[in-house]
């Protein structure tokens, strides 16, 4: 599985929509312009794509949290064919934090192998094709009124995009008590 992390704004770039050829784009405008929401993906190239939804950015606790649901299934895995799971991601920080450092072993005897793409080298990350197709086909050119408005939006075009690619699709909800 490829991991990496995107963010969306309330206020799409007018570079990601489309207007009719000799029209200037034009895009009704929101009160609020910022406002951020950070998707933590992990694509199976036709397979599946699993992926948690953040206000703001991830932090090394909630992306552990992302990992210890990947592992958990990375575990299932090894137990029913007697494969690791590997999961290919960038040298981000919150990849290498201390206290995700302190998981690695963890993971690692639940079926879970890290590996980590040479440094500046984001175009061997295959996600980052997604990233791109979901913000150029699914929410090109929106405003959106508020953070809750962008999850709903990301939602719906992570459902679009996995029944055009004919892969799965799993959202892993936070705890919120």
């Amino acid at each position: 599985m490829y991991l990496d992390e995107s963010g969306c704004q309330l206020w799409s770039p007018a570079s990601y929509s489309y207007s009719r050829v000799g029209e200037q784009k034009r895009i009704e405008q929101t009160d609020r312009r910022k406002g951020r929401i950070s998707i933590l993906g992990l694509w199976q190239p036709d397979k599946s794509f699993k992926y948690a939804l953040a206000c703001g950015s991830f932090k090394s606790a909630s992306y552990i949290e992302v990992i210890d649901w990947v592992a958990e299934l990375a575990a299932q895995n090894l137990r029913d064919t007697g494969r690791m799971t590997v999961v290919v991601q960038d040298n981000g920080s919150l990849h290498k934090s201390h206290l995700t450092r302190q998981q690695w072993q963890r993971w690692f005897e639940q079926g879970l192998f890290l590996f980590f793409l040479p440094p500046y080298c984001s175009e061997m990350n295959r996600i980052e094709d997604q990233w791109h197709q979901l913000k150029t086909h699914e929410i090109a050119g929106r405003m959106f009124e508020d953070e809750y408005d962008l999850a709903l939006a990301i939602m719906e075009g992570m459902e679009s995009r996995s029944l055009k690619g004919g892969y799965t699709v799993e959202r892993f909800k936070f705890n919120s008590t």
